[in-house]
């Protein structure tokens, strides 16, 4: 469980400066369907947050 949360973390960690080289790329947006775009590295930042707190909640509460 311990792992597994570390994991997480370091995913999370990762995949934030993945977003930002993505966003200086410029070519990559999400479509949302309703006339507009978000930007990838925002969804990205929000989803490595996600996973960076799950990752802590999880490791917090594994058995040492």
């Amino acid at each position: 469980m311990r792992t597994i949360g570390k994991l997480l973390q370091v995913a999370g960690l990762v995949i934030l400066p993945l977003a930002m080289v993505m966003q200086v790329t410029g070519e990559v947006r999400a479509a949302t369907g309703g006339g507009f775009t978000v930007s990838a590295m925002l969804l990205l930042m929000v989803f490595g947050a996600v996973l960076f707190s799950c990752g802590r909640i999880l490791e917090g509460y594994a058995r040492p």
